[in-house]
């Protein structure tokens, strides 16, 4: 798949990047209708790990926001991701953002993109997912709420969400930190996040007891927290004992990119400039959280090495997409083996220092 991508890398990036992203999607899932075997890449070696109760094929996903409707889950699973997460989605359709509003930062492998939760509702989604036949690997879906629904009642479209999809979805995420849905993120501030995520945990245990299975629920925060927003929102998921959480969304800040063409766009910064600030947040969390809650480290990964940055930071999983971007397929693969080797590498222990 590598010199595939190589030679499709081109046409793609001579497309602007939304079409890009639709185009590459559409490929995908021509190769895998007409032989995955031959034109995917070779999917990684079985790497089971047990994480929020749930057995992954291995550790490596694909984070929200690349198949927003589910209308891709085969083919994307084909790919040799262990779980997959769609969405975001909401309640009902809406069109997200005025174009254009995806844009490349090609020498700082980084991506900027406003789209505004752009999807076609809930109940497409949930028809897309109900045709799948057996899943190869861990299904999450990630719910938001509508652009034109106030922060007062984004609970009720978190709820709807959340009943929608709960039987279909091995995991749920809770986004509440894209940067691109106005008032968004005041939802993670300390009183308006107990509130809402506590009212969704007592829906998730009574959708638990209905459907005979627990689905984990997750949340996902920005990587623009202050100190004292992390130390609050730790507070609140631990008290209310969430089952993961994943860190982290894109940033609004533009360190690194200064001065680069586009990066005065509004939206979020994805990519390689992301890495040291989403790793961070994913530090800061883990040594404030409970180590019965398990985080997802995404932000930033282009190699094997930026995958293993992550679970030595503290995550039990992680997730790209923009690296997918620069580095096509093949950086799957690669982030499943460095994690494999650190796992299997021996205990290194005391190494006296040489003599003289």
């Amino acid at each position: 798949m590598k010199p595939l991508y190589s030679l499709a890398k081109p046409l793609l990036f001579g497309m602007d990047a939304e079409t890009a992203h639709g185009a590459a999607l559409r490929a995908l899932d021509l190769a895998y209708a007409i032989g995955g075997g031959v034109l995917l890449p070779r999917t990684p070696k079985p790497f089971p790990t047990r994480v929020f109760g749930l057995t992954f094929p291995n550790p490596v996903g694909l984070a929200a926001g690349l198949d927003k409707n589910g209308a891709h889950i085969e083919s994307l699973f084909a790919l040799g991701f262990g779980f997959v997460e769609v969405g975001t989605v909401t309640p009902r359709a809406q069109a997200g953002n005025p174009k254009p509003r995806m844009f490349r930062l090609p020498e700082q492998h980084a991506v900027i993109n406003r789209l505004g939760f752009n999807n076609e509702g809930v109940d497409a989604l949930v028809s897309n997912v109900e045709r799948l036949g057996r899943r190869r690997g861990i299904l999450g879906i990630n719910i938001g709420k509508n652009k034109d629904t106030p922060n007062e009642a984004a609970e009720a479209d978190y709820l709807h969400c959340l009943e929608r999809v709960y039987a279909l979805a091995d995991y749920i995420t809770v986004n509440i930190s894209s940067p691109n849905t106005a008032g968004l993120r005041e939802l993670q501030e300390e009183q308006a996040l107990r509130r809402l995520v506590g009212t969704l945990r007592e829906a998730q245990e009574r959708l638990g007891a209905r459907h005979g299975k627990r689905a984990p629920m997750l949340v996902k925060i920005a990587p623009d927290l202050t100190d004292s927003d992390i130390e609050a929102a730790a507070r609140v998921l631990s008290d209310l004992q969430v089952d993961g959480v994943i860190a982290t969304n894109t940033t609004v800040e533009r360190t690194g990119v200064e001065g680069v063409a586009h990066a005065d766009e509004a939206g979020g910064l994805s990519g390689r400039p992301l890495m040291s600030q989403a790793t961070t947040v994913l530090r800061m969390m883990r040594t404030r959280l409970p180590e019965t809650i398990p985080l997802v480290g995404v932000g930033g990964i282009l190699s094997g090495a930026d995958a293993v940055t992550k679970m030595a930071a503290g995550a039990s999983l992680v997730q790209c997409y923009s690296g997918l971007v620069y580095r096509g397929p093949a950086l799957i693969g690669e982030c499943v083996e460095a994690i494999r080797r650190r796992k299997e590498a021996p205990s290194r222990g005391h190494v006296p220092p040489p003599t003289a």
